[in-house]
């Protein structure tokens, strides 16, 4: 299905417009005109892209500045931004792989902080026995926050059972979480503890709920000093400085489009009768179906939402998505619809 516009609230498709309850824009403001009055005060300021490596003799304060923010509001030591999530995800796991790590993921991780050699966190949904033995090693354990066909957190207690010879370094994957989970906009990352853990280390697409073309990177400073000088960083483009103005100088917009999403959901799930085919959670913005006819059931109705098949996951996945920028009259739609 191939459109000629950005798709917001509504879409067309062959000049008839649908609902649009799809994408991954969920604060809206990727249309929104003041984030993007805010981007081309960015685009006058710093230009459209800036093609420099990030360690050349001349750096551009916007990026120190609004690194320290996301750090500030993720609750890390340090952050460093790059031109994508997934090479966000990539640099740390070539990174922390050229040390003496054995790595596990959780089920469904992410491909992008999947390590060619990760073995299975769990096998029979019992975690791998290689964790629980009493060899003194140093473990990777790679996990998305919220998986793709789930609207919870992802539960981090199985660290608990993870013997205190295992030296645990976390790598969390937010770009389902940060923007639309925590009391502003900092995700899960700081909420995760576990005294095994010897380092913490968050990576996250900027381009879902914040709007913005980047990936990030959150840690302690010592990794965040390390990973500034591999030659894959070193080497390749970094964000767009014009997106990290827009970021810098729209917190009180995220704030208000975080606020209008949490009215957006009280209002649909208000009165909303969902069978078991479905699952959703109150405070986060997804709904998905297990029901493969679902997309053609909704778009007979008028109705669009995400539906394909994704790389982790053998089933067609279906989701439909409530953003800040959806009205209650449509959520009316919906809930009448999905009733």
């Amino acid at each position: 299905m191939i459109i000629d516009t950005f798709p917001d609230r509504e879409i067309l498709v062959k000049g008839k417009p649908y609902l649009y309850f799809g994408g991954t824009s969920y604060l809206g403001l990727t249309t929104h005109p003041d984030f993007q009055k805010n981007f081309i005060t960015g685009i006058k300021k710093w230009g459209t892209a800036y093609g420099s490596s990030r360690n050349a003799n001349i750096k551009l304060a916007i990026f120190n500045d609004a690194e320290q923010l996301f750090a500030k509001l993720i609750g890390a030591e340090a952050a460093v931004t790059c031109s994508s999530g997934t090479l966000a995800g990539k640099l740390v796991v070539e990174y922390l792989s050229k040390t003496d790590n054995r790595f596990y993921h959780y089920p469904k991780t992410h491909p992008a902080i999947l390590q060619s050699k990760s073995l299975p966190l769990f096998i029979n949904n019992q975690l791998h026995p290689n964790l629980l033995t009493s060899v003194t090693e140093n473990i990777v354990i790679t996990a998305d926050a919220f998986l793709g066909l789930e609207v919870t957190p992802t539960s981090f207690e199985f660290l608990n059972a993870i013997p205190s010879n295992k030296k645990i370094t976390l790598v969390v994957d937010e770009s389902h979480s940060l923007g639309i989970v925590g009391r502003n906009i900092e995700g899960v990352f700081k909420t995760i503890s576990n005294k095994n853990l010897v380092r913490k280390i968050m990576v996250s697409s900027l381009g879902k709920a914040l709007g913005i073309s980047g990936g990030i990177v959150a840690s302690d400073k010592y990794f965040i000093d390390a990973l500034k000088n591999e030659s894959d960083f070193i080497s390749s483009s970094s964000i767009s400085p014009a997106y990290l103005e827009a970021f810098m100088v729209s917190q009180d917009l995220y704030i208000a489009q975080r606020n209008k999403l949490q009215a957006n959901l009280n209002f649909l799930f208000d009165g909303l009768h969902l069978n078991s085919d479905f699952k959703f959670d109150k405070n986060y913005p997804v709904i998905y179906c297990e029901d493969e006819k679902i997309f053609e059931n909704l778009f007979e109705k008028g109705i669009i939402i995400t539906n394909f098949r994704y790389p982790t996951y053998k089933k067609t996945m279906s989701r439909i998505v409530i953003t800040a920028s959806h009205t209650f009259q449509d959520l009316e739609k919906l809930k009448e619809v999905l009733n």
